[in-house]
């Protein structure tokens, strides 16, 4: 019988919501257990791991121990998986590198600022080569169980990159628009079946923009319905202040 693949979870800067979502699997954990061996995971076990078929990663880099540890994940690991707005985009902890690093600093930590060393917060794929990107605030579970089987599987997950309005559509959803609200679903990518819309909120682009997004013109929609040109930027830096403003290099 062939060994089962050996998977390693790993967080980084970010609010570990992605891993709280890997512990509430409940009914699919025993089977994702009889499939692989969870041989590293620091929310769970005490083990560390020399070698790792998959390793799954998230929160953003923003120190220089950051960077250390994801490049020793990178290199003991075959595949490695982005997690997670922040592992993937930068996320929300990226709207710090709209700002000066040292006001940043000085804002967080005070007279104590020089104590802790901190970067631009970038995504995995800044520093490293990802595999492939679970997305979302937080990663959905489903999503995540399709990546999962297809490695497992030994085949290549397929990512979504239509934006979030097709599945509005397919879902047969008001638009949100028309009940007064605004909403980012024009220009954000996919696969989380319109979760928020289908719920009655916005969209607000945890999962990026689609790779052909115009970012422009969904800018002055939102001023169009409504909101000042300020806050309709702030609302496409929230996720996307990296891939906007070009702060992740």
């Amino acid at each position: 019988m062939a060994a089962k693949p050996r998977v390693g979870i790993f967080d980084f800067t970010g609010c570990e919501g992605c891993e709280l979502n890997h512990l509430n699997f409940e009914e699919q954990l025993l089977d994702i257990l009889e499939h692989v061996d969870i041989v590293e995971w620091r929310e769970a076990m005490d083990e560390r791991a020399d070698e790792l078929d998959i390793a799954f990663v998230e929160g953003s880099l923003s120190t220089p121990d950051c960077i250390t540890r994801i490049n020793a994940i990178r290199r003991k690991s075959k595949i490695l998986v982005a997690v997670g707005a922040c592992a993937v985009q930068g996320g929300v902890n990226a709207m710090k590198n709209l700002q000066p690093i040292e006001a940043v600093r000085e804002e967080v930590y005070g007279e104590d600022k020089y104590l802790f060393p901190t970067l631009p917060a970038l995504p995995l794929s800044a520093v490293v080569k990802v595999d492939h990107e679970i997305r979302g605030c937080p990663m959905t579970q489903i999503e995540f169980l399709k990546v999962f089987t297809a490695l497992v599987m030994g085949k290549r997950p397929v990512e979504t990159d239509h934006a979030v309005c097709v599945e509005c559509k397919l879902r047969e959803n008001e638009c949100v628009y028309d009940k007064g609200m605004v909403c980012l679903g024009p220009v954000t990518r996919g696969g989380c079946a319109a979760i928020c819309p289908s719920f009655g909120q916005y969209c607000t682009g945890c999962r990026g923009l689609v790779s052909d997004a115009n970012p422009a013109a969904m800018e002055q929609i939102l001023v169009d319905h409504g909101l000042a040109a300020e806050e309709a930027r702030k609302k496409l830096q929230l996720f996307n202040a990296n891939q906007l403003e070009g702060t992740q290099s």
